[in-house]
């Protein structure tokens, strides 16, 4: 079978000349031919990710072509504005697949709003729900290596697709012949027709005006000097970001050179994640240079930020999602009390893989904390479901340990330059009263318990890599651990079974140990890696992570 359509693509007329190279180059390997043909890739809630290439199990213009026309039969079925919101950032062939999205969806006689140069994914979100579309496309592979990329799908009210609603367009799409199904026409015409057209100022500006209306301590910024290196990573950041600083009047920002410009080779760290040490490396030099207070990092689609934030030593210390999330929530809470702008019940929203530090801190403000499924759509769901009870000014802030922040409903994803925004706002504040970001994190964990929170990584890699995941995930079903690492598990969660969790189904396992531990254990829908979330409480810190080494050594064993 994967024979016949690798011949096929081979005797097509390819307009892309890197392909045709690419299947000539693996004629007679057997091994390469299948793993470019034995499966498609597969379209889900958070759209398509994969390895740049020729095939149906790559990311190239035909699979996009595909995706998109699956797409445009959906939304053919959705009355409304027939109009899709169309952004991409740095990676290689973003703009490129952005415009193929933008030929078949005008083909298809579907409006399209396409930014005329790469934007992240909080302005797609925006766009899609400024222009009451009825679905958005983002070009992305958020933070995997160079050779990905990928297409999220976003639903009307600019979050991630419904199950549901994925499920149509991956049937529409498995009725799409790859190479001759989807209707096109060119982007020129499609503009000449009036159903492409470029997204326009007003939208750009409104979404600013909406992130700054989020300021929890408006102006503080314009007095405190503060001194900042920020790192785009070669991604989609750099314009957003710095316009929102500047406006809020930061201006002392120091950009790493070697990063500024969008590339998608990503040629200073093959991984672009900025919860990965070496890609702030570069980052953390400058800051050390240059004496800065904070260095930040935002992603190549601007949805995550990492921090790392001068000591009173002058060293420099790398905050983590989770640390990063209890002090935005804890900052937000405490000012908006201050300044009398907190609503009536408010509501902030967690992963249920985030730190309980956020538990403790949430109760001590008298906020309701929401814990979801892993994946920003859960939190983008709760806002959706208190606006359509009327109360949407009740959420105030959502995180997850990823890097991922969202304070106020504009946007129904993690948002990078909000997240920048807030915490240099923060570090201004906590200034202007002789602190720190540093000494206001040490005084939460001296009232609250010293939380530590890591992730570790199982890699499964090749086609059998999703098999043994799953063969692993299912032996912990059938043979729950009684303990681990010498702790007793008092209460075991299969997130597969909605009564006992009151949530959607979910591949996610949790384990609470005797003496106030956890465990959590789930697949990563993205990538072929198990992660491991362990919660370990102590004294101190050394205490906390002896705990955390001894429960992820009696792990290894489960998961080999």
């Amino acid at each position: 079978m994967y024979m016949d359509d690798y011949r096929r693509w081979m005797e097509a007329d390819l307009e892309d000349p890197a392909l045709k190279e690419e299947l000539e180059s693996i004629q007679g390997k057997e091994d390469e031919i299948k793993d470019r043909f034995a499966v498609a890739l597969k379209f889900g809630t958070a759209g398509l990710r994969g390895v740049l290439g020729a095939g149906t199990n790559r990311m190239n213009i035909y699979v996009v072509r595909q995706a998109t026309q699956g797409l445009a039969n959906w939304v053919k079925t959705q009355g409304g504005n027939q109009l899709v919101a169309i952004s991409y950032d740095s990676r290689i062939n973003s703009d490129v697949f952005a415009r193929t999205a933008a030929c078949v969806l005008a083909a298809n006689g579907i409006k399209v709003r396409i930014y005329d140069a790469l934007m992240p994914v909080p302005a797609l979100s925006f766009a899609t729900r400024y222009y009451k579309a009825n679905a958005g496309v983002m070009v992305t592979a958020s933070h995997n290596p160079a050779k990905y990329n990928g297409y999220k799908a976003y639903g009307p009210d600019g979050c991630q697709m419904t199950d549901e609603a994925a499920d149509i367009v991956y049937a529409e799409i498995q009725k799409t012949d790859i190479l001759t199904g989807a209707k096109l026409m060119s982007f020129e015409e499609g503009q000449a027709q009036g159903l492409i057209e470029y997204v326009g100022d007003d939208c750009k500006e409104a979404l600013y005006a909406a992130i700054e209306a989020r300021s929890v301590r408006p102006g503080i910024c314009k007095t405190a000097g503060l001194k900042l290196v920020y790192s785009p990573l070669n991604g989609s950041g750099l314009v957003p970001v710095m316009r929102v600083l500047k406006d809020i009047g930061i201006t002392d920002v120091t950009i790493v050179p070697e990063q500024e410009k969008p590339d998608g080779n990503f040629p200073t760290c093959p991984y672009p994640n900025p919860e990965i040490f070496e890609a702030l490396k570069l980052g953390l030099e400058l800051a050390e240079k240059c004496g800065a207070d904070l260095m930040l990092a935002t992603d190549p689609d601007a949805d995550r930020v990492g921090i790392a934030m001068k000591c009173p030593d002058g060293s420099y210390e790398l905050v983590s999602g989770n640390e990063m999330g209890v002090l935005l929530l804890d900052y937000i809470c405490a000012g908006r009390i201050e300044n009398g702008t907190m609503p009536k019940n408010p509501v902030a929203v967690k992963s249920i893989v985030s730190t309980p530090l956020a538990d403790a801190v949430a109760e001590n403000y008298g906020v309701e904390l929401r814990g979801v499924l892993t994946g920003f759509k859960w939190i983008g769901d709760q806002i959706a479901q208190l606006e359509a009870a009327g109360e949407v000014d009740r959420f105030i802030f959502g995180f997850e340990e990823s890097y991922g922040y969202l304070a106020g409903p504009y946007v129904r994803d993690k948002d990078a330059i909000i997240g920048s925004m807030l915490i240099c706002e923060m570090a201004a504040y906590y200034r202007s009263i002789g602190s720190s970001i540093k000494q206001r994190l040490e005084e939460i964990y001296e009232k609250y318990g010293r939380y530590l929170n890591k992730v570790d990584s199982f890699e499964f890699p090749g086609l059998s890599g999703m098999d043994k995941m799953a063969g692993i995930m299912e032996g912990l079903r059938k043979n729950p651990p009684a303990e681990i690492g010498g702790c007793r598990v008092v209460k075991a969660t299969d997130y597969k079974n909605t009564e006992e969790t009151g949530l959607p189904a979910a591949n996610v396992l949790t384990y609470k140990l005797d003496g106030g531990a956890e465990v959590i254990i789930r697949p990563s829908g993205t990538e072929p890696k198990i992660k491991t979330y362990f919660t370990t409480l102590g004294r101190t810190l050394e205490e906390a992570q002896a705990q955390k080494d001894k429960l992820a050594e009696a792990l290894k064993p489960m998961l080999a």
